[in-house]
């Protein structure tokens, strides 16, 4: 049984969300990220990586990394249209994909929450803090005006780009304590509207 390696409230949401919506049967790892059980051995000898997502196949196989993870599981149940076929739609999702996860998250969320993984010296934090302020925020408002009055990134329904936005906007909202640009909230409101957004939430004991 296919089986996702995660930690609650991560980047990892993101995908726990997609396996929700595809509805095949699946597997919780934890590897809760704020006790360091990324660095033991045993989860080491899963993924050398030390890092979350990671996503154990039927075939025992293991993969990784946000955006392939999450294509993957796209491509792998087109009857839930998570992702475009076409070129310029494919393009586009990517894209959003890509700057969500490389950008808004690891360049600017992880220096607003871990400086100490930019630089060892603490009188660098604060300026570090607010280099990925300032990234986090730029990244937040091309994604309200990228959204507009549009229900979804995906169009009529969520595609992987919505899921990789969802998990950004969490952070906003329950880490930060910080209200969403006004597209992004409608966005969030509507994503945590959906029956299975809201279970697996509950099952990473996040409600």
């Amino acid at each position: 049984m296919t089986a996702l390696y995660h930690s609650p409230g991560t980047c990892s949401l993101g995908i726990h969300l997609m396996l929700e919506e595809i509805g095949k049967p699946y597997e919780l790892e934890l590897v809760d990220l704020t006790k360091g059980m990324q660095y033991k051995p045993e989860f080491v000898a899963v993924n050398p990586k030390s890092k979350v997502p990671a996503l154990k196949r039927d075939d025992g196989s293991l993969l990784t990394e946000w955006p392939a993870i999450a294509v993957w599981l796209a491509m792998t149940n087109p009857d839930k249209k998570l992702l475009p076929t076409d070129a310029e739609g494919m393009a586009r999702t990517l894209e959003t994909v890509d700057y969500a996860v490389a950008s808004v998250h690891m360049q600017g969320f992880t220096r607003m929450w871990m400086p100490q993984h930019f630089s060892p010296n603490a009188d660098d934090h604060g300026a570090i803090k607010e280099k990925g302020r300032g990234v986090y925020d730029k990244g937040l408002a091309h994604f309200d005006a990228l959204l507009g009055s549009a229900d979804y990134f995906g169009g009529a329904q969520p595609s992987i780009a919505d899921y990789a936005v969802f998990y950004v906007e969490y952070w906003k909202v329950n880490r930060l304590k910080e209200e969403l640009p006004p597209h992004l909230a409608a966005h969030y409101k509507r994503m945590r509207a959906r029956p299975a957004v809201e279970k697996a939430i509950k099952m990473e004991g996040l409600a």
